[in-house]
């Protein structure tokens, strides 16, 4: 009878003690101490390629249907007309069609 009362205290002790455990309250932060916030530049939005800034490994890496020559094509564009005004004058590039434009549009910008 010893045996079965000592069992029976023992379990009550592992079962409060763990339901003490996962019933805690979890720590707050204080409230003196701002979240940290950081602040990420125009330029450096993550997922986003810039036309003006991405070189011809970019952007065959990050575009899609865009292989080399593609990507070869879009650089050579840039270096003889000036940087990108806008994502849409990337139709002006040989091989560059809508289905590719709509494809992208909303990962690249122009900076």
């Amino acid at each position: 009878m010893r045996t079965g009362f000592f069992n029976s205290l023992v379990f009550a002790l592992l079962t409060s003690v763990s339901i003490g455990a996962v019933a805690a309250p979890t720590v707050k932060p204080e409230a003196g101490n701002p979240p940290i916030v950081l602040e990420t530049s125009a330029k450096a939005q993550p997922g986003k390629v810039d036309l003006n800034g991405a070189d011809a490994p970019t952007l065959q890496r990050e575009l899609s249907g865009v292989g080399e020559a593609k990507a070869k094509a879009i650089v050579a564009y840039r270096d003889s007309n000036g940087p990108f005004a806008s994502v849409d004058e990337l139709l002006e590039v040989k091989g560059i069609g809508k289905a590719i434009l709509d494809k992208n549009r909303e990962i690249i910008e122009v900076n």
